[in-house]
């Protein structure tokens, strides 16, 4: 399966461990909850406690994402096994909040209907879901677990594998995930920018000439640039603002788990736990300028 298309500085650090490529290490720190645009009201540890929590079935922490769930967030489709960025961020945070494994269940919800204005047949989702104000106004977001940066990927014989600038890529043609911040950053270079349902669609795109360039996650791009036997990175797309775009976790629009989950977080990123965990899952050797 191929990694989804989602969602500019930050956390890359760990990302680009084991790359040359130092413009990248300037990027480089776990998600910092102080640049979030998330917000929460503090809770402390006696309120978020398994026993006083309130979730949708009494000791059991229900978990959400996509389906099909794709690497590096999780492994082989398979949110329970723990493996993968995400999954295993899932089950770190859950662990804070006093859930053994066996208390957690997963169910699949599509990408929009998460953040669709609404109930939720979930406790907390983790689909790789940007921090907006757009998206704050339907549903809640934990603290940053993650700092996003936006990519361009390609294939070799692309007009855009040979792009140094942002410049460079107008008037080719990008593509990138609907609903997505990947879409976004696409559509100020492309006005046309092609919209795919997943990633699959969008490889199939790419390879056969459809679009000159994906705009995904630098993540995603690393990981799609290793199913194409002639994928190459064109580089990363610089922030449009101070503010780095992060990826939070959502729950129901004014959960009373909200204030615990990100309380959870925060002692996961104060530990040096979320940092070790990117590390681990999505720790890529590769060159990814930042194209100027």
């Amino acid at each position: 399966m191929m990694p989804r298309m989602h969602r500019l500085t930050g956390v890359l650090c760990a990302l680009l461990t084991v790359s040359t490529a130092s413009m990248a290490l300037g990027a480089c720190a776990p998600a910092d909850e102080n640049s979030s645009t998330a917000s929460s009201t503090s809770a402390g540890a006696d309120a978020c406690t398994k026993d006083k929590l309130t979730t949708l079935k009494p000791g059991t922490l229900t978990l959400a994402t996509d389906q099909p769930a794709y690497a590096p967030w999780f492994d082989n489709d398979d949110p329970a096994n723990g493996k993968g960025f995400e999954s295993a961020v899932a089950y770190a945070v859950a662990a804070e909040l006093g859930y053994a494994r066996e208390n957690v269940t997963w169910v699949r919800v599509p990408f929009n209907a998460a953040i669709a204005p609404g109930p939720k047949q979930f406790d907390a989702d983790l689909n790789e879901f940007s921090i907006t104000d757009e998206r704050k106004q339907a549903v809640d977001f934990s603290s940053p677990y993650y700092d996003v940066t936006q990519t361009v990927v390609a294939l070799k014989s692309s007009p855009a594998a040979k792009v140094t600038t942002v410049d460079g890529l107008k008037g080719l043609k990008l593509g990138a995930q609907v609903g997505s911040t990947s879409y976004t950053a696409a559509q100020k270079i492309d006005p046309g920018v092609a919209v795919f349902n997943n990633n699959d669609d969008a490889k199939a795109a790419l390879s056969n000439g459809q679009i000159d360039g994906l705009v995904v996650d630098l993540p995603t791009a690393f990981q799609i640039q290793s199913e194409l036997t002639d994928g190459v990175i064109v580089g990363q797309l610089p922030a449009g603002s101070d503010k780095p775009e992060q990826f939070g976790i959502v729950l129901d629009k004014g959960s009373p788990l909200t204030a615990c989950v990100s309380r959870a977080v925060d002692q996961l990123r104060d530990r040096g736990e979320l940092e070790k965990l990117q590390t681990t899952w999505l720790a890529q050797a590769g060159n990814a300028p930042v194209l100027s």
